[in-house]
């Protein structure tokens, strides 16, 4: 799962994929925009086939929560 995670999140920000760990945080630590962040919420929904709710989207701040939230559905 995070490996996937990883992958998606290096077609958004420039960033050394094995620097990205569970505990990075998407805005301060890998350099995304909100914009970015919604935009690969949306390619994990069709990569996951999930349904994020946007409110619980703005909760997610690490890499970690983000796996735990998709293997949560």
């Amino acid at each position: 799962m995070i490996e996937k995670l990883k992958d998606i999140i290096c077609q958004y920000v420039e960033v050394d994929r094995n620097a990205i760990t569970e505990d990075s945080r998407f805005v301060e630590d890998l350099g995304f925009t909100s914009y970015d962040f919604m935009s690969m919420v949306g390619e994990l929904e069709d990569t996951f086939d999930i349904e994020v709710e946007e409110r619980e989207a703005a909760e997610i701040i690490t890499v970690g929560q983000a796996v735990k939230y998709i293997e949560s559905l």
